[in-house]
């Protein structure tokens, strides 16, 4: 159970900030309460207490920021074109703090690729990372955002121009192709959610 000192009213306007819902605390020692997926944050008159099966959910945001994540990304396309959907995950040395997967309509895997990756990292910026290092089993993808290969088709280039204009807000990053095993949980989300939608 993390216990996180802080000023209260902070740590309030972090949450807030971040769309987590705070109510009154339920006894005259709690200051406020707020809870996100699996995640309880209860503030007393000088920390905050975190509980719940999942409290990496919270603990990220109450911090005072900064800090590095290992941000995996995958996208996926059935019929390419066809119906796409996006997976991410971040990670810290805490565990996983945040995870999505999502439809996108239509696209081809480079595009539901790139849309992934843009996802995962607006997250990681939400969440008030200085430091990322990024993971996805695209080689295309990945050389294209270190500048190695050229991005031929316009909508990748908008979509690879968008992606360093994310990274540039990171003091440090790093971006690298990795086996699908390494990045399965990414691969199971974006699956997962176009396995949802039928």
């Amino acid at each position: 159970m993390p216990t996180i000192d802080c000023d209260p009213a902070v740590a309030r306007e972090r949450l807030a900030d971040a769309d987590v819902r705070v109510d009154e605390g339920n006894t005259p020692h709690e200051r406020w309460r707020a809870e996100r997926e699996g995640a309880v944050a209860v503030a007393y008159d000088d920390k905050v207490v975190v509980q719940g099966s999942d409290p990496t959910r919270l603990t990220a945001l109450l911090r005072d920021g900064g800090g590095r994540a290992h941000v995996y990304f995958d996208g996926a396309s059935r019929g390419n074109p066809g119906p796409a959907s996006v997976g991410w995950c971040l990670v810290t040395s805490d565990g996983v703090v945040a995870e999505g997967g999502e439809r996108i309509g239509r696209a081809t895997n480079n595009q539901a690729e790139y849309a992934a990756l843009i996802r995962a990292l607006e997250g990681a910026d939400e969440y008030g990372f200085d430091a990322v290092d990024v993971r996805g089993d695209s080689e295309l993808i990945v050389k294209q955002v270190r500048g190695e290969w050229n991005a031929n088709d316009p909508e990748l280039r908008e979509r690879r121009v968008r992606a360093r204009e994310l990274l540039e807000r990171f003091d440090r990053w790093s971006i690298a192709h990795v086996p699908r095993e390494i990045n399965a949980r990414a691969d199971d989300l974006a699956n997962e959610a176009l396995d949802d939608a039928n």
